[in-house]
């Protein structure tokens, strides 16, 4: 996915565009440029974030506003971030574009800037597995997420032919349901899904809009359309599987691919929804995850 154009440096933003804080940081991440890392691992919980930066050698910078928790440091001689996003696709709206705001705008000048900064910006992430045979506490990397939420279409953007390949091939196998919104489909960065999908679940993900009918779960209410689970866990196209559900990643990857940053996302699968099984000790699963990223994004 790529954007059709961005604003052109020297272009000066305007104070309700770009909202910034009395102390120069970003409005709603409370960041400031220095205070960023090159690589980036955002989770959806707060707590996450200190699950990641107990491995650091040191940490630099710690900042909390609303639910938006960073820790900055070093591991391994590289400078790092992790920083909690909340739960949703709206929520990414804001990381990503205040994280790019820090890489490649001038907030003194309120412009962008002429050289491009790519971030390296890696999800680590729950899910529930669509598959009986991807067991909880095995992890899944996402070569591509497919969008049932709304965002990515209030941005202009191109596809790319492999994901509008995805996209038909997804529409016309689903019978896609007319009530629900249209899909989109967006890549992850392909050099990061081989090196942390290696011995790991790699597919299809998909983001939903909600954590209960738009996964197909039904409390006290009925969901709108019939078997949408099991029309995306038969969903095959060039070899990949639609794996699992999630909240995040469609807009991790279109945002990130339309910004010109490096975007991967892993999840450990905490629920497995046709087992109807889940975690017996999802945090053990999850801290297996942070070293194994860990280790492979600095090695």
């Amino acid at each position: 996915m790529h954007a059709i154009t961005h604003t052109e440096p020297g272009t000066v933003l305007e104070p309700s565009e770009l909202v910034l804080n009395p102390d120069g940081s970003v409005y709603h991440l409370a960041l400031r440029p220095e205070q960023l890392g090159d690589l980036v691992f955002v989770v959806g919980d707060q707590g996450r974030v200190e699950r990641i930066s107990r491995h650091f050698e040191r940490v630099e910078h710690r900042v909390q506003n609303r639910e938006f928790v960073a820790h900055t440091g070093v591991y391994r001689g590289t400078h790092v971030t992790a920083l909690s996003t909340g739960i949703g696709t709206d929520n990414i709206d804001i990381v990503l574009n205040e994280l790019d705001a820090l890489a490649n705008i001038d907030l003194e000048k309120r412009s962008p800037r002429k050289e491009h900064r790519a971030l390296r910006i890696i999800r680590l992430g729950t899910c529930g597995a669509l598959h009986e045979d991807i067991p909880v506490d095995s992890r899944i990397v996402s070569t591509y997420g497919v969008g049932l939420d709304n965002v990515l279409h209030y941005y202009a953007y191109e596809s790319t032919d492999a994901e509008l390949r995805l996209l038909n091939e997804l529409l016309a196998q689903t019978e896609w349901p007319d009530n629900l919104p249209l899909p989109y489909v967006a890549a992850g960065d392909r050099k990061l899904v081989e090196l942390l999908g290696h011995g790991n679940h790699t597919g299809i993900t998909i983001t939903a809009g909600g954590f209960y009918g738009p996964q197909g779960r039904q409390l006290r209410l009925l969901p709108s359309v019939d078997g949408l689970n099991e029309r995306l866990s038969a969903f095959e196209h060039e070899g990949l599987r639609a794996t699992n559900f999630e909240m995040e990643t469609s807009a991790l990857y279109g945002l990130g691919g339309m910004l010109g940053h490096r975007i991967c996302t892993v999840c450990t699968v905490v629920a497995n929804r046709l087992r109807k099984e889940y975690s017996k000790d999802h945090h053990a699963a999850i801290d297996r995850m942070i070293i194994e990223a860990l280790e492979r994004a600095t090695a």
